[in-house]
């Protein structure tokens, strides 16, 4: 049985986040499906040219040159145990491979690891210009609809338009924001912010940082006097240190990624724009190359578009006009 009888005998009905899925991937999956079903129509037979196009496809798909390569070689397994001969009948091994890539036998949560004792502290880090503080306010919205007690601290303190642009979202969404004028010390705000947290009982605080990639040595330096910060007020915090990466910004993104993996200890991804892009093999690449879990993905610009990433939910919504 493969992934999609397994799917949808699992999802008798679509639910609303299984339709947010196929709405938001339609771009991805016109552009990548469309490729693949030409493939295999053109191919009677599995060859060495049907091989070479199926790896310029899923490379041109953001999945990684190194991902592709392995994925490839263990279809190529595959074919030869099973004597598979049909491209037609190849295109369920695709899906159900692709998804073992990404499973791999582990254990994957897109849960957010929770404190018991008292708030629940997410950094979050990223370039300016994936989205990093608009992902903090959905971030926000998705908790407090679970009735959660929310703050926000705006510790990116060198933009201006960083600050006012959290300050609305709080409002927006009815959230408490902890802020100080522009150009103050990121730490002292995370600070206060922190003290408030604890004394007023939040559940989750949710905290932005600066995005200064191009001087890496000196943001490796903040987020560790930071991670001092609020280590010294909440034991083991944070909880999570969420790196927002842009998917249309393919493997760019990637590099990003591996830049701030270097610098600070990322816990998860909150994946942007993946509704915007028609390379949504991202997700496995980010999996593959960085082996860190995609907790959240934005699936379009709405307060409600940021979900839970859900691995089965994904491949169904990229491929699901590929096998009828």
């Amino acid at each position: 049985m493969g992934f999609f009888d397994i799917f949808k005998k699992k999802n008798n009905t679509k639910t609303e986040e299984v339709k947010s899925y196929e709405k938001g991937l339609e771009k991805s999956r016109y552009e990548f499906m469309s490729k693949l079903g030409n493939l295999s129509s053109k191919y009677k037979n599995i060859n060495e040219e049907y091989f070479e196009e199926l790896e310029d496809i899923l490379i041109m798909a953001d999945i990684g040159v190194n991902t592709v390569m392995e994925f490839v070689d263990k279809l190529r397994t595959r074919i030869k145990t099973e004597k598979i001969t049909d491209p037609a009948y190849l295109k369920e091994v695709i899906i159900d491979e692709l998804f073992i890539i990404y499973v791999n036998d582990e254990v994957i949560s897109n849960k957010i690891k929770e404190n018991p004792n008292g708030p629940t502290v997410i950094l979050v880090v990223g370039v300016n210009g994936v989205g990093k503080t608009t992902s903090i306010g959905k971030l926000a919205n998705v908790l407090k609809q679970d009735n959660k007690k929310v703050l926000l601290i705006a510790g990116d303190t060198f933009r201006a338009g960083a600050i006012e642009q959290l300050d609305k979202w709080s409002s927006k969404i009815g959230v408490d924001i902890e802020k100080k004028e522009a150009g103050s010390d990121p730490s002292s705000v995370i600070y206060t912010g922190l003290e408030k947290a604890i004394e007023e009982k939040y559940d989750y605080v949710l905290i932005d940082t600066a995005g200064r990639l191009q001087n890496k040595v000196n943001l490796m330096k903040e987020l560790e006097k930071i991670n001092k910060v609020i280590g010294n007020l909440i034991p083991d915090a944070p909880h999570e240190t969420l790196l927002v990466v842009d998917a249309t910004t393919g493997q760019n993104g990637i590099s990003q990624a591996k830049n701030f993996k270097e610098i600070t200890n990322i816990t998860g991804i909150i994946l942007t724009k993946l509704d915007g892009t028609a390379k949504g093999g991202i997700v496995l690449a980010i999996k593959e190359d960085l082996g860190i879990p995609v907790k959240y993905i934005g699936l379009g610009e709405g307060e409600n578009d940021l979900k839970v990433f859900d691995i089965e939910n994904y491949i169904y919504g990229l491929f699901k006009d590929f096998v009828k």
